[in-house]
């Protein structure tokens, strides 16, 4: 299991009952109507090890799966949250990204968000658990659904080969500035291998370093420089990974104004995050958002979502 942090807003409930807690989950889709207050209850103030413990005592004592019931019980947004919260964290990833990728088109912000940001552990284990679970190897889905620089940026991520050490070599990082500088401002055309073999295998203090040689040089914020560099899909994923190396939280912060601001909501962002971030750093990414944008990211969810889906997200956010 990925190291879960203690920055989230879902913490273990105290006097744990899994019984009980399956008890009241059956009672909730008995009979005509469904309680979704009571799903919310108990859903969102349980942790996910929790939550397969309901699992487990709802299966001994009725007899069925909880997600199958709950999936026909539930519609809509809100039961998208609801089994991602029965998910252990690489199975709900594995999903997210499996569909994503299914039928014609694919969510591009999907593939980016997972694939910046985990850890090499987390995607080692994403990897084995889409292989075990679609009984088809992550990579060869990825490409069989994306094409040019920014599938070979994907494989790199997922080869999980990044440094992890904290180590800053001064020379290399230095070498490394000046070949990004080459490869992209300081010429005509890009060439974007450069920046992969950069961004894609240093690790976070080096390329923190990098990132300050490479505004010397330049004079510009790397992230200015990608922007003006790439475009689409490949401009998404480097500033995705930049971000992720500077602040992490900040980056999902950004994400979800992003999903909410404007027209529309795009759901799928919104509960991606929501789900996969409540018991690692929500209480990180609340207080990015609010320093970014001025508001709390409860108002904005409270403003942009409606019945028991604002409900469950507003709980996973930790109020106000």
């Amino acid at each position: 299991m990925a190291a879960i942090g203690n920055r989230g807003t879902v913490t273990e409930a105290a006097g744990f009952d899994p019984s009980a807690d399956a008890q009241r989950l059956r009672d909730a889709m008995k009979g005509a109507g469904t309680d979704e207050a009571a799903i919310t209850d108990v859903l969102a103030h349980r942790t996910i090890a929790q939550r397969q413990r309901i699992k487990e005592a709802f299966k001994q004592t009725v007899g069925k799966d909880l997600a199958d019931e709950l999936s026909s019980e539930l519609s809509g947004n809100f039961r998208s949250v609801v089994l991602g919260l029965l998910m252990l964290q690489p199975v709900y990833d594995a999903y997210e990204l499996r569909t994503a990728m299914k039928g014609a088109g694919t969510e591009e912000a999907c593939l980016i968000d997972i694939l910046a940001s985990r850890t090499n552990a987390e995607i080692k284990t994403i990897n084995a658990v889409y292989k075990k679970e679609y009984e088809k190897n992550l990579e060869d889905a990825v490409c069989g659904d994306t094409s040019g620089m920014f599938q070979r940026v994907l494989v790199s991520l997922l080869t999980a080969g990044r440094d992890e050490t904290d180590k800053v070599d001064e020379a290399q990082a230095i070498l490394d500035a000046k070949e990004i500088y080459e490869a992209g401002e300081a010429r005509w055309g890009t060439d974007e291998v450069k920046f992969l073999t950069v961004l894609c295998v240093r690790n976070r203090n080096h390329l923190l370093r990098v990132f300050e040689e490479y505004q010397k040089i330049s004079g510009r914020d790397i992230e200015d420089s990608i922007k003006r560099e790439m475009s689409g899909c490949l401009e998404d994923v480097f500033l995705a990974i930049v971000k992720c190396m500077r602040n992490k939280p900040a980056f999902f912060a950004e994400r979800l104004y992003k999903s909410m601001k404007g027209l529309g909501t795009t759901d799928s962002v919104l509960i991606r995050i929501m789900v996969s971030r409540a018991e690692i750093d929500m209480l990180d990414i609340k207080a990015q958002f609010q320093k970014m944008y001025g508001k709390t990211l409860y108002s904005f969810i409270k403003g942009d979502t409606s019945g028991d889906y604002r409900k469950i997200l507003l709980q996973l956010c930790g109020g106000e």
